[in-house]
């Protein structure tokens, strides 16, 4: 059981890696096409595109620290151990409770996994507060409902 489980924590690993890697790859063709509008438009009529340009610059500056946080999420979601099984509630585990299912790492979102949905969530997130350290049996409660831990692995 553990190595299917050990299966299914590397293919959401695998899943929010990719969702990443496109998220990366918009925020760097959004970025690039401001660019390029800032400067098709240089040496036209000076005061007229000057304030275009500048937009431009302002909107491709916004997709550059898009950019970096990416970049940075995508690092946090490298420090996941797919091999690793996990006892209790922790970065990198995988939580099904009688609620919900999560995997703890970054935040990205719903994902759909073997017909069953999972929750990537931040070990910064509230919900990964309040079940911190928890293991299978346990209860935590969030925004007045009782969560009870199915697995963690």
């Amino acid at each position: 059981m553990v190595a299917q489980e050990l299966e299914l924590k590397k293919r959401l690993l695998q899943e929010c890696t990719k969702l990443l890697n496109t998220q990366i790859q918009a925020a760097k063709d959004a970025m690039d096409d401001a660019q390029e509008s800032a400067n098709e438009h240089q040496g036209a009529i000076e005061d007229k595109f000057e304030s275009f340009r500048e937009a431009c610059q302002i909107q491709r500056d916004m997709y550059a620290r898009q950019l970096d946080e990416l970049i940075t999420t995508m690092s946090v979601l490298k420090r996941i151990n797919a091999t690793k099984e996990n006892k209790e509630v922790a970065f990198g585990a995988v939580v099904h409770t009688n609620l919900q299912n999560y995997f703890i790492g970054v935040s990205l979102g719903q994902l759909e996994m073997e017909g069953e949905t999972y929750y990537a969530i931040s070990g910064m997130s509230p919900v990964f507060k309040a079940m911190a350290g928890k293991a299978a049996g346990d209860t935590f409660e969030f925004r007045g409902q009782e969560y009870k831990i199915e697995q963690v692995f």
